[in-house]
């Protein structure tokens, strides 16, 4: 299985793009706090799918292949870590329900869009398990 930094800057929440130990380590390096973000989570072997809609920072996001964070600055980054969600409770059931009903009413939205004549149903009950499955 092959984990993925779903929203890798966080939307921003936080002032991850203001810390000042990313901004210290992007200094070292040249480079964005972005750059740094998305450099941490590949070197971990985390795929990153950041989205912009703004040139620049999209050819930003894909200049981060020249150069490598040092196993001191992996290790700074990862004090970082507050060990919860930007966007919701991971241990609230209710959020977790209520995140699995909007999955599957999103994918129906998707299939009637699509033309898709599949009948599969997709339970929400069955999505929380595999997403508590993954924790």
């Amino acid at each position: 299985m092959q984990s993925e930094a779903w929203a890798p800057f966080g939307e921003g929440r936080g002032g991850l793009f203001e810390n000042p130990v990313l901004s210290q380590i992007a200094t070292a390096h040249g480079k964005t706090t972005a750059q740094i973000m998305l450099r941490w989570n590949l070197q971990r072997g985390v795929v990153v799918i950041p989205k912009s809609v703004h040139r620049e920072r999209m050819e930003q996001n894909l200049d981060v292949f020249d150069f490598s964070l040092t196993d001191e600055e992996m290790a700074q980054i990862a004090t970082l870590d507050t060990k919860t969600s930007s966007f919701f409770s991971h241990a609230d059931p209710a959020m977790v329900q209520w995140f699995a009903k909007m999955v599957v009413s999103m994918t129906a939205r998707r299939r009637r869009r699509a033309g898709s004549t599949r009948s599969r149903t997709i339970e929400p009950g069955s999505i929380v398990r595999a997403y508590r499955s993954f924790r």
